[in-house]
This record gives C-alpha cells, structure tokens and sequence, in this order.
C-alpha cells in the first residue's frame, strides 16, 4: 500500500509584493549564515536544481548563492512559516565554506550592544 505525498505548501508571495524571506541555516551546525530574497522563479529553481537560488533586489536578477565563489548552498531541508511567507533552508555549504562575500562563515557577524 502506497500513501499518497503531503501536498506541497503554497508559499505566499503576494503578501510582501512577489518577495519571501529566504534564512539559511548549516543543517550540521545550525549558525544561521544568510538571509536572502526569493522571487516564485527563483523558489522554483531551488526546488529544481537543490541550490538556494536568490532573486537579488540590488541587481533585479536571479543569482544562486555560490555560482562564482564555489560556495553553493546544497538544500538538506526546507521549511516554510505558518504563515507560507518565509522560507526556512537547512544547507551543506559547497566550496571553502566562507559564505559571506565579506569572506565569512556567516553573514551575521556585527553585534549590536543591548542597553547603550
């Protein structure tokens, strides 16, 4: 006997006009490394080729994260919020590892100091 696959959820893209949140996670460690914007093409295209593939709003194109630095975010899971409007990537990062263009493990590096 053979069950049938959960459906896909829809992922709300209207809500934030055609963009959703993107965080990635390293699916070992679980640092958050990045947060990045995904368009519906650019959704499909990581559900298509298992490498997160941004939509940049600097630039207004595609980009797959890793294409020129090696550095590839190879998609272990994907999650979405209860509200289908963020994207959760668990990931293995391809290439040295640095994925920030800042040549760090994660972007999130500068803290803010609390109570000043």
């Amino acid at each position: 006997m053979t069950t049938a696959a959960a459906p896909q959820p829809t992922i709300d893209f209207a809500k934030a006009g055609g963009l959703v949140p993107g965080i990635v996670q390293d699916a070992a460690t679980g640092q958050m490394l990045m947060l990045g914007f995904l368009n519906e093409e650019s959704y499909r295209l990581s559900l298509e080729s298992g490498f997160v593939t941004f939509f940049s709003r600097t630039r207004n194109k595609l980009w797959m994260k890793g294409e020129t630095s090696g550095n590839r975010l190879k998609i272990v899971s994907l999650r979405t919020d209860c509200d289908f409007d963020t994207l959760l990537f668990q990931v293995e990062v391809e290439g040295d590892g640095l994925v920030c263009h800042e040549g760090t493990v994660s972007c999130f590096t500068k803290e803010i100091e609390l109570g000043k």
